[in-house]
């Protein structure tokens, strides 16, 4: 035999579908977006946490971009002029060193 609601149970349990039903559809259409775009969507049990896992691989993204800028600005500085070899080390310690802080940065989590 079920058990007799009291109306504010029975709103209480509506209300709680409701929120379910809605966070498993916005939850899928946030997860296609992220697919869409290339973007995994992790282990996100959550829109919560699709939106987490989305943060973290757009600044990843933007780390790796910033360092292969600085490794193609440098690189192309290195070609526009003659150095001595001293110089020419030193230049392409600079490129190495540039772009493996900027990509450091994101292992620091």
């Amino acid at each position: 035999m079920s058990k007799i609601l009291t109306v504010a149970e029975w709103e209480a349990s509506v209300a709680e579908a409701w929120s379910k039903a809605i966070e498993s559809g916005l939850r899928e259409t946030v997860a296609e977006w992220m697919i869409e775009r290339g973007y995994a969507t992790g282990h996100g049990d959550t829109v919560e946490d699709l939106l987490k896992e989305l943060e973290w691989q757009i600044r990843e993204r933007e780390r790796e971009a910033c360092a292969k800028a600085c490794e193609e600005n440098l690189r192309d500085e290195y070609l526009r002029q003659a150095r001595p070899i001293q110089e020419e080390v030193m230049l392409l310690a600079a490129i190495a060193d540039c772009a493996a802080a900027i990509r450091a940065r994101g292992e620091s989590k």
